[in-house]
This record gives structure tokens, sequence and C-alpha cells, in this order.
């Protein structure tokens, strides 16, 4: 069939959906949402999901924040540990141990998209205490009203810092933060002037930075009226953050950044598809829940349009094997791998965030993803489900070189290998037979090295 996104009918994209002879309920689709809902599912936990549903398997992704408080605690004990050090590159291998291990998968991967999103990087801000405050800002709303998650943005530390708004001065405006608000955080190009830019930069003067909290300088703030985006007034920061969140192109550029994150990596959607569900979502008040779960629910999401039509970012490859193996990790080390591959949390390479898709797959990246793979399911301290992985592999009934392929191939790749390359996956398996889990290893290895397995 066509994957050209012109031809999808809106109305069927985003109504609900329900399993047919097109597109049944299965493993491999059970894998498919986890994979996009979060970072990836074990072999129990994707049977449990066959079981139950799409409908209930969604509800428990976006329901599992709430439950997964006492682990949440947890983590803020670990996380007060590691900024002790003052590293925030130690406090990038804490990130990757939660989502390693956290039942709130979606809830965690909408906070690394909005810090992508809201990108601020440790390398200029050089403070891991204000960046652990902004992520757990973009924690606590990650799933509320846009409206709120902006004007936190707005006023945080880090992003005060990292685009130079902490030194805006009512003589000398920057106008670094009010660029960026319109044209990478709400509204997207060509929704606003120069003009806007400068106006809104007067609204920012005043605000500032001590003792790592946001502080506001009446004597450095621009008190005379405003012009920009239509409106005009004596207009502060907040009023500033209202106004362009409120502009009919916000709902539009938020929405589209979401189906991307969650549905394929094409940078263009068909005005037509996209707009019921922008509408929606300004009816109900730019909620995120609402147009997370909208997606999440969609038949565009369970259909060819979405299958392997997104590339795996660095953490999302890592952590998925990890998750779908029941896998450990020394993250410390993880982290190290990442940054080389391109992704170390807290450190995007600029205010864009990371550019996804084509951006991570190169020659050189090819092969250190595969060499990723390689080195995790070799090392020696990697337990998985406390154990080798051929006692995981038995667990699941895969016990012939077949059966291994087969039990790895649904559970790792997004998208069916060819007939070929099964059998060299199988070839692989059986010259390795002597040695269990050197076997199922050297398959593993050799699946990183897959074009199919670098989609999901």
């Amino acid at each position: 069939m066509s994957r050209d996104l012109t031809q999808v009918d809106p109305q069927w994209a985003w109504s609900v959906y329900e399993p047919d002879s097109q597109y049944p309920w299965s493993r491999r689709s059970a894998a498919h949402l986890f994979r996009r809902a979060g970072y990836g599912a074990s072999w129990a936990q994707l049977d449990e999901a066959v079981r139950v549903g799409p409908a209930a398997t969604i509800d428990g992704l976006l329901a599992a924040g709430q439950a997964a408080r006492g682990f949440q605690q947890e983590m803020d004990r670990f996380a007060k540990t590691t900024l002790a050090t003052g590293n925030a590159k130690k406090l990038s291998s804490w990130w990757l141990y939660r989502a390693l291990y956290a039942p709130d998968q979606l809830h965690d991967k909408l906070t690394l998209f909005w810090h992508g999103h809201f990108a601020t990087s440790a390398a200029k801000v050089q403070d891991a205490h204000v960046m652990y405050e902004q992520h757990t800002m973009l924690r606590q709303l990650a799933l509320g009203e846009f409206i709120k998650l902006a004007q936190a943005i707005s006023r945080d530390p880090a992003m005060l810092i990292y685009l130079d708004s902490a030194t805006n001065r009512k003589r000398h405006p920057n106008e670094n933060y009010a660029r960026e608000l319109m044209e990478l955080f709400c509204l997207g190009t060509g929704n606003y002037t120069e003009q806007d830019i400068r106006e809104i930069a007067r609204c920012f003067t005043g605000w500032e930075v001590r003792r790592r909290r946001f502080t506001f300088n009446k004597y450095q703030h621009d008190k005379d009226e405003k012009h920009f985006l239509g409106q005009r007034g004596r207009f502060g920061g907040e009023d500033a953050v209202d106004i362009v969140v409120d502009h009919p192109a916000a709902a539009n550029f938020i929405a589209g950044k979401l189906v991307r994150f969650f549905a394929f990596d094409d940078t263009e959607i068909p005005t037509a598809l996209l707009k019921p569900l922008a509408d929606d979502f300004r009816k109900h008040d730019l909620n995120v829940r609402h147009v997370v779960d909208r997606i999440l629910r969609s038949r565009l999401l369970h259909s060819e349009y979405s299958f392997g039509r997104k590339i795996r970012s660095p953490v999302e490859l890592s952590l998925g094997l990890l998750r779908g193996l029941e896998g450990s990790a020394n993250t410390i080390q993880l982290m190290e791998e990442l940054e080389l591959l391109g992704q170390a949390m807290f450190f995007p390479p600029s205010v864009k965030g990371w550019d996804g898709g084509r951006a991570w797959i190169n020659s050189s990246t090819l092969l250190g993803r595969a060499n990723l793979v390689g080195r995790i399911v070799r090392d020696e301290q990697t337990k998985f489900a406390g154990g080798p992985l051929s006692e995981l592999a038995k667990k699941y009934g895969a016990t012939t070189a077949g059966e291994v392929v087969d039990w790895l191939a649904e559970l790792l790749i997004a998208v069916p290998i060819a007939d070929d390359v099964r059998q060299q996956l199988i070839g692989t398996a059986r010259r390795a037979n002597d040695n269990p889990n050197r076997q199922i290893a050297e398959v593993v290895h050799m699946i990183g090295t897959l074009p199919e397995f670098q989609l999901c």
C-alpha cells in the first residue's frame, strides 16, 4: 500500500484503533506501541498487552505515572547523591538509569521530548543543580496544559541562563528568548515578525537568576507599552507567554511535533491531516495528556503509515534493547557511548535540540550503534532477567537456532525481515551452537547491524 500521507483520510486517521484483519493486535503491534510510547517491552509484557488489548495497554501507559511515586522518590534520593558530585554528565547517567527501570516509561519519554523541545544544555549552564530542577519541572508538567509548561520554562533558571535572558535589561533588551519562544517553542517560522521579537524581548526585561532561583528586578523592567502579535499593552513576561500560546498557530505547531515524535519522522504533515487533531487540542486548552491519548489510540499510529517510519535515537536503540532483553547496564559507560553517538541527556547540541530522523544515521554512527549492541550483549557484567541470555531465551521457549532468531526478531525489530536475512541469522546462531550464550549474543550483534533494526 502507499504510505503517502497526503492520501490519508483525516477522519480515519484520528478515529480509535480497533484491531482487524489488516491491522491485528499482536506481539509485533504491541511492541510497536511500546517503542513509540516508551522505550520498549519484555516478551512477558508483550504477552500481557496482547491479552488485555490495546485500549487497556494504553490506559496503563498513561496511568503509570500516578503509580510510580515510590520509584520516583527512590530516584530523587539517587539524584541528590549524584548532584553532590556537581557533574552533569553523571546526572545524564542517572537519567539513563531511571529510564531503563522506569515503570512510567511514557512519562519519562515525554520528559525527554520536552527536554529536546525546550532544549537547554549543561555545557553552557554549567550547573547540574539547576539542570536537575528543570528536569523535575518538565517531568511534573509533561502531561499537563501546555500554557503551564510554557510559563514555567520561561521562568526556569537553566533556560534563563542558556538563552541569556538572565541578562535582559530595559536599556539593552536581549532578543534570544523572545525569538526561540516563538520560532522553536510555540509557533514555528512564518508566524511572527522581527518587530514582534523586539517587542516581546522588552516584556522579559528584568527577569534574572539569583541563588539558582528566578528573580524579577523591577528596576530593569521596561514598563512602557508594547505592541506584538496584534496585541497592545504594558505587558510583562507572563503576559507575553499567554499571548504567544494563545496564537492560532500554537496548537498546530505543538500537535505536529507530538505527532512526529510518536508516529513518524516526516517533517511535513499535510495541513488537512493535522487540522482535526490540532483543533481538538485547542478545544481542550492545549492539554498534552488529551492529545497524546488521541495519538496513541489513533488508527494512524497503528497502521502502515507509522510502522517502521521512525529511526531510533541512540537512547531509544540502547534502552529498547535492554528493556526488551530485561538487561541491566552500567549507565555511566552507556552514557559515554551515547555521547559518542550524539545523544547525551542534558547536553543537546543546540537550542533546536536533536534533529532526529535521518540525522542519526551515517557511516560512523551505524558502526557505533552496532558496536554498542555487541558490547552490551557480550559484556559479562550485563545480566538478562538476572541471568545469562541463554536462560532468558529458554524461559520464552526459544531453544533451536530458528526459534532464537524468530523470538529476537519479533521482540527487537520493528519491521519484518526478508527470508534471506532470517537464514543468515540462523546460520550465525548455528555456528555458535556449542555456546548458547555466545550463540544469542552473535545473533543480537548481527541484528544490530541490520537497517531494519535502526527503525522503530
